[in-house]
């Protein structure tokens, strides 16, 4: 059976509503957003669906982590305490904007950082903190919220893989100070590539607005480049696909979660794979699908069950991202601005400690990519396609299986 996938419109809700629309921005000539409408409706839509006050898209979920963080406006040398299970465009921005990122150690069973894990990491140099929920499965943010208010935080969400996602009856993204998304062609909807940055309050608002312009006023009565800032504007014609897919959301989110539930029900039983936890009190709204493979009950481990499940037809990352963030060779050799080791290095940090990412300090993480085999799951897969993964997913577990003692 070919399984519907993200990469091609086999596995996204993409047609006629997306084309109207895209029809629209290009008869009327105003592909570029200062001017056009398209942009500024959904901004207006997206923050009406989340409840807040202020919503800006950009160009990539990347750009919304970096329009994020340069709202909070950190000083040279500041900490910024993250996941190491992340993707890099989540990372980078904090170095762009001369803060280090502090890596903070996961829960091996949710991927995702709690308050625990946290609180170690804050010094007095630590200027916020950024939560990721994994795969669509939100953090514990209750602890996480109080320890941000203790601490006198600001707390960014990264919810790029985690649309209508909630904790605690809330939506993922509101919780905290500043929520991120992103539209890049795989998530719950796509405009290609493309962000969005929200805020209920107005404490950073105003900054980010202006940050994703140059930090140009449009509409000031005396605009001026007021501070240092990128183009990080979306197109018109992102926005009009955008536009199309805020319609169809909902369904897209429910088809997945629909599709991930009856997948976790036809697996119960299956031996050595454990299914995805969901944190208590959450709506999980599986970006992708999560297993977890107990290496001593399937001979060979995740490498083996990878492989197997490969040969039978179902694609799937084992280790999710292989390593964890400061393994990258942007954190081991610190290859950031020239051979200057900026930010880690400098006047800025006189009297301060070396940093130092010890893999030692991060088990959680280590058993977390090492235990995970990660599926692909989308808005078109049918029931039909999901049993014909739960019974490959069995099949495999099953050849593998290790003799019982």
């Amino acid at each position: 059976m070919r399984l519907p996938s993200d990469a091609d419109a086999s596995g996204r809700d993409l047609g006629p509503e997306e084309l109207e629309r895209l029809r629209q921005v290009v008869e009327s000539g105003t592909l570029n957003c200062t001017r056009g409408t398209a942009v500024k409706e959904f901004e207006r839509r997206f923050a009406e669906r989340y409840g807040v006050g202020f919503c800006r898209a950009t160009t990539s979920g990347t750009a919304s982590i970096h329009t994020a963080i340069a709202g909070i406006d950190p000083e040279p040398g500041d900490e910024i305490i993250t996941s190491p299970i992340t993707d890099v465009g989540a990372i980078a921005p904090i170095l762009y904007q001369t803060a280090i990122p502090v890596f903070a150690d996961v829960d091996p069973a949710t991927y995702n950082v709690t308050a625990e894990t946290i609180a170690p990491r804050i010094t007095p140099r630590t200027r916020a903190i950024i939560v990721t929920h994994l795969f669509g499965n939100p953090c514990r943010m209750g602890p996480i919220l109080a320890l941000a208010r203790e601490r006198g935080l600001p707390l960014i969400e990264d919810a790029a893989q985690a649309f209508l996602a909630e904790c605690d009856g809330r939506l993922v993204g509101t919780l905290g100070d500043i929520g991120c998304f992103s539209l890049q062609q795989g998530k719950h909807m796509t405009s290609g590539e493309g962000g969005i940055v929200i805020a209920a309050g107005e404490r950073y608002s105003r900054r980010m607005w202006l940050f994703v312009d140059k930090a140009w006023g449009y509409g000031d009565p005396q605009p001026d480049h007021s501070f240092l800032a990128l183009n990080y504007r979306m197109t018109e014609l992102q926005g009009a696909v955008a536009l199309a897919q805020l319609d169809k959301l909902e369904r897209a989110v429910a088809r997945r979660v629909h599709a991930a539930e009856r997948l976790t029900e036809r697996l119960r039983g299956v031996p050595g794979i454990r299914t995805p936890e969901t944190t208590p009190g959450c709506k999980h709204t599986y970006w992708k699908y999560a297993l977890r493979v107990d290496e001593a009950r399937i001979d060979g481990g995740v490498d083996a069950f990878s492989a197997r499940l490969k040969d039978l037809g179902v694609l799937n990352a084992p280790r999710y991202i292989q390593k964890p963030a400061f393994l990258l060779q942007l954190f081991r050799e610190r290859n950031t601005f020239g051979k200057s080791g900026f930010p880690f290095v400098g006047p800025h940090r006189a009297g301060l400690p070396p940093v130092r990412y010890d893999p030692a300090e991060y088990p959680g993480a280590a058993a977390a990519l090492a235990g995970v085999v990660v599926l692909p799951i989308n808005e078109r897969y049918g029931d039909e396609h999901v049993d014909y993964v739960a019974r490959r997913i069995a099949e495999a577990a099953r050849a593998l299986e290790r003799p019982a003692r």
